[in-house]
């Protein structure tokens, strides 16, 4: 096999696959991250929110300028 047509096929198997996961996806994307983290949780691993994590970060290193 030639290494162009492993390629082709590579990049043809990753859009058919990400054609039917987005017409064959349940709910949307923040419902199923959500359900990812409450899983996640339930068993007993941590997560932060980045963002929140960043505002905070944000606020503090305003209110240490002062």
């Amino acid at each position: 096999m030639k290494p162009i047509n492993v390629i082709l096929a590579v990049i043809g198997g990753a859009m058919v696959g990400a054609t039917l996961g987005l017409l064959f996806a349940p709910e949307k994307g923040e419902t199923t991250r959500k359900n990812i983290a409450d899983c996640i949780r339930e068993k007993g691993l941590k997560l932060c929110n980045c963002e929140d994590t960043a505002v905070d970060a944000k606020i503090d290193t305003n209110n240490q300028k002062k």
